[in-house]
């Protein structure tokens, strides 16, 4: 207690208070005193403080406003205060103040986003071109003679890309420019290329090559590459020898009339790998081009006679594109020849006594085709003993010695390594021998150039297949004749993105004429014709480039003969153009490609947010650009489907919408297959429909059509524009037709290549032929119509043939319009469709594994499950593997290649391409099935599971409405038949 009084009391005055703590001075004001004190300092605390807050903001630079009343000392509450202006005094009273209640940006989101430069291509470790290298090659593009237009074709791992890597010179798989080919490893799209190469004579070329995928998928790519070309080199893995991809790309280049070579890759994996004696390791080599050779011997030719491919011909190399080597015959004889300064070698003899049964007397030094002996040792064949055993001898050496020992050998063979290359690994250390003793690829150039023509020798027979005009008029014949001062024509097969993805070069062939930059063309699209020129577009040619991977180099002009890079023109252009002078009339264009597939899968795809629509639509727009075979379309149900070849096509092509056209997230549905609809039997009754107004009547049948027709018609074997005698003549030859129906062939459907057939089965005795010509278009019309848009899932239509019976038409012009004619022709077309037993067709690919033999019964476990059927299952010839071919639907085909190689622990390898439809089992229309949710459908049930499911994907009722496609005659007509039928049993 002392010492708390102690230290309340030891702040205050001892004179007034006494020893007690006693107050002993003045008087005490009472409370009120006291609070009017208090509030009057109050007062002044509050005046301090909002003058201290005013100075403040002053400071900061906002704007103090008094209310209007307040006057001379006013108190001024803090909430009538206003710091800022209204937006009424600031912007006027029209103004709408909007009051948001939480910020419209995230705070993650930066106000003022930094500038994002896209790079969608890999980045060039290259050396670029001196000026003294690009006026060389510049020069060469002015003499056509000079050039030499090449694709590389052949499946997927077999080297190309890496052979391409060889001619340039450069790092590995340098033609692969984008950044998801490089983390895939393999090839997307096709990159032409143009490098100047010498021959062995040291003549230089410029040779256009083209680098093309691999990959089944990617078939499309292929197609529109080779176009371009005149000529086409086929690489082939001299241990997998021909596969699917292989003889798909063999057979397109015969269709399309192009002269082929051969090269041989990867012959050093038959010593390193499978480590083959000599002996055996040329009957390999031989096996692999037999192979091909069959294949060009299967193919249809026209009238033309089977190429022969064979090394002694000039037209078949060899190489290890690994190792940086290659050779014919002829060059390899060159090595020797060189080897002897006197010249005593002919080299052209030599070279063809290398292959075949040719064998070499090692003792009197002579060729004969017996094989005899020298002692007890036997002749070995000419190409075994002065290529595969000098090949041998140096793999051998360089594997199996030490570095040090290598010198007498190098020596011998004329190769000089630098120190620090003696201690390489084994891979680099080879590549470094090989290619200095084989030296650059001039043996391949030779062969190049000797089977593939130049621009102005292949000119006259490239326009005859391509051009869609008149051979006898100035456009082609200036083709003809390759003429750099006659009108501009240039070809365009292909758009490539540029390195942001935000437009696209257009790559073309100049035909006719030059090209320069800064000038006006006319872009003349696939719909375009003399008669109709809605589907041409004047455009400024912006740049023109020779083709380089990841770096085009500029030029200012392009003559006939070469290729070209095009900026400026894309915008019109959706899959080919042709583009020519802004002051050329009256031309036609080039045949629209054709393509060795066909594209059966689908998705839906959706922005995951739907404001970002509109995004997704443009990046839609630009797949459909830089993708030759793929669709897209808005279905009616408003789903948005793009339609591609298979999932690594489709799988490409989502990652080029998300990252590099769109730049959106988007949503995609399960993948589904196209369907097509056809019949099994002829119509039970004559279908008949009338037209709205009761004046005209059209009566039809549908039947089957003859087998392999419609392959016969879609591979343009047979088409409408040939000479009428001509196609009665193919149809009463080849399809057992009578004269009066051969003639009678109206159309084909639903396009000018389509797989149905529309005949006039009419007789002039009961038809008014002159009035049924008139309707002629209309029908057809109609017929079209259908047949693009089936009765059962909105599919079309296939291998069907339907017969016009009888027709009623109006003599008066005003009832029989189109109006009036095309939907009756459309309802009669279904009505007859569906009283022949229609049913459903899917698309089946045609699948090559690559398996160990001790994995082929896990192989048809997988293919079993998935419906799917081995045709073929054989050992491939000189290799530990087999082959194993097989059917599989599409529907089933989504996840095999990832479950086959689960059940074979990833040592089998499948690949599968669109092979033929097949019919559903099962009937679509019968209502009696049901369908059970979450439980696979048995295999009767499966084309009603399938017609069901795709109507409600499509929002379509469930199941198809006869009433909607019979008049009310028809059906009392139908109802009679029924009550006559059941009378009968």
């Amino acid at each position: 207690f002392f010492f708390g009084c102690h230290s309340y009391f030891g702040g205050m005055a001892a004179a007034e208070y006494d020893e007690f703590g006693n107050y002993i001075g003045g008087a005490l004001l009472d409370e009120d005193e006291e609070d009017e004190e208090d509030e009057e300092d109050e007062e002044i605390d509050e005046e301090k403080d909002v003058e201290a807050e005013e100075d403040k903001m002053e400071e900061d630079g906002a704007v103090v406003v008094a209310n209007d009343d307040a006057t001379g000392n006013q108190v001024v509450l803090h909430e009538d205060k206003k710091y800022y202006p209204d937006a009424d005094e600031l912007y006027g009273g029209d103004t709408e103040v909007v009051i948001e209640e939480e910020d419209r940006q995230p705070l993650s989101k930066p106000i003022i986003e930094p500038v994002k430069i896209k790079n969608f291509d890999a980045p060039s470790r290259k050396k670029a071109e001196s000026h003294s290298e690009k006026s060389f090659m510049i020069g060469l593009t002015q003499a056509p003679k000079f050039i030499r237009n090449v694709a590389l074709v052949g499946h997927l791992h077999h080297g190309r890309t890496a052979f391409m890597d060889y001619l340039l010179n450069s790092e590995d798989r340098y033609c692969d420019t984008r950044i998801d080919e490089q983390e895939r490893g393999l090839s997307i799209k096709c990159t032409p290329v143009s490098i100047p190469l010498q021959s062995t004579k040291g003549k230089t070329f410029l040779v256009n090559v083209v680098d093309t995928p691999g990959h089944v998928n990617f078939v499309d790519e292929v197609s529109a590459a080779i176009r371009q070309c005149d000529g086409v080199c086929i690489i082939v893995d001299a241990v997998e020898g021909v596969m699917i991809n292989t003889e798909k790309m063999v057979r397109h280049c015969v269709a399309e009339q192009m002269p082929l070579t051969l090269l041989v890759n990867k012959v050093d994996r038959l010593i390193l790998e499978l480590k083959l004696p000599p002996e055996d390791a040329y009957i390999k080599l031989r096996h692999t081009i037999e192979e091909v050779n069959n294949i060009i011997a299967d193919s249809p030719h026209g009238t033309s006679t089977p190429q022969k491919l064979s090394p002694e011909l000039g037209n078949v190399a060899f190489a290890s594109s690994l190792s940086h080597w290659s050779f014919t015959l002829f060059s390899f004889a060159q090595m020797y020849a060189n080897c002897y300064s006197t010249g005593t070698i002919d080299v052209e003899s030599f070279g063809q006594r290398l292959w075949g049964d040719i064998y070499y007397n090692v003792e009197n030094k002579k060729f004969s085709k017996r094989k005899g002996k020298t002692g007890e040792t036997e002749d070995s064949r000419s190409f075994v003993h002065f290529i595969l055993n000098p090949l041998y001898k140096i793999y051998s050496q360089v594997v199996g010695k030490e570095p040090g020992d290598l010198d007498p050998l190098l020596h011998e063979i004329g190769v000089k390594l630098r120190r620090e290359q003696y201690g390489w690994d084994v891979g680099p250390l080879l590549k470094a021998v090989t290619s200095q003793f084989f030296g650059g690829p001039s043996g391949w150039v030779d062969m190049v150039v000797k089977w593939i023509p130049d621009p102005i020798t292949s000119a006259e027979n490239k326009v005859q297949f391509l051009y869609t005009g008149e051979m006898d008029d100035e456009f082609a014949e200036n083709m003809m004749d390759c003429r750099s001062g006659g009108p501009t024509m240039v070809m365009v097969t292909k758009l490539f993105h540029t390195p942001d993805a935000s437009t696209f070069l257009a790559w073309g062939r100049v035909m006719s004429g030059t090209i320069k930059s800064n000038s006006k063309v006319k872009v003349l699209g696939e719909a375009y014709t003399i008669d109709d020129e809605e589907d041409m577009c004047v455009k400024d040619v912006i740049g023109l480039y020779i083709p380089r991977p990841r770096e085009p180099m500029p030029i200012r002009e392009a003559i006939a003969g070469n290729w070209v890079l095009i900026e400026g023109i894309e915008q019109p252009i959706i899959k080919t153009a042709t583009v020519v002078g802004y002051e050329v009339e009256g031309c036609s264009i080039f045949r629209p490609i054709n393509f060795s597939t066909l594209s059966v899968v689908k998705i839906a795809v959706e922005p995951l947010h739907p404001s970002e629509l509109p995004k997704m639509v443009d990046g839609l727009r630009s797949i459909n650009k830089t993708y030759p075979l793929s669709v897209t379309k808005v279905e009616e149900s408003g789903e948005h489907i793009i339609v591609g070849t298979g999932e690594m096509y489709m799988d490409s092509i989502m990652h080029d919408l998300r990252k590099m056209y769109a730049d959106i997230e988007v949503k995609v549905a399960d993948p589904v297959v196209s369907f097509c609809e056809t019949v099994v039997e002829t119509s039970s009754i004559k279908c008949f429909a009338e037209t709205p107004n009761k004046k005209n009547k059209l009566t039809m049948i549908s039947e089957p059509l003859e087998k392999g027709l419609a392959e016969d018609i879609e591979g343009k074997r047979i088409s409408l524009d040939m000479p009428r005698k001509q196609i009665t003549s193919y149809f009463q030859q080849k399809y057992d037709w009578d004269v009066l129906a051969a003639r009678s062939v109206w159309a084909f459907g639903p396009n000018a290549n389509g797989a149905n057939i529309l005949l006039d089965d009419t007789l002039a005795a009961e038809v008014d032929k002159t009035l049924l010509s008139s309707c002629k278009d209309s029908i057809v019309q109609g017929f079209q119509w259908g047949a693009r848009e089936g009765p059962l899932c909105d599919e079309g239509i296939r291998n069907v043939k339907f017969k016009l019976l009888d027709a009623l038409i109006a003599p008066e012009a005003f009832q029989r319009s189109t109006g009036q004619i095309i939907p009756t022709s459309r309802r009669v077309v279904y009505s007859a469709f569906l009283m022949a037993t229609p049913r459903l067709m899917e698309p089946v690919y045609y699948t090559e594994i690559q398996t160990p033999v001790d994995c082929i019964s896990a192989i048809y476990t997988v293919l079993t499950k998935r419906r799917g059927h081995v045709t073929q299952d054989l050992p491939k010839p000189g290799s530990p593997l087999y082959t194993v071919k097989a059917f599989v639907p599409v529907m089933d085909s989504f996840g095999l290649e990832t479950d086959i190689r689960s059940h074979t622990q990833g040592q089998a390898f499948c690949q599968s391409v669109f092979d033929h439809w097949s019919i559903v089992p099962g009937d679509p229309l019968d209502k009696s099935i049901m369908l059970r949710p979450l439980e696979p459908s048995p295999a009767a049930a499966l084309a009603r599971d399938f017609m069901v499911k795709t109507r409600r994907r499509k929002g379509m009722s469930e199941d198809v409405s006869i009433n909607k496609y019979f008049d009310d005659p028809m059906l009392l007509e139908l109802a009679r038949q029924d009550v006559e039928f059941e009378s009968m049993y």
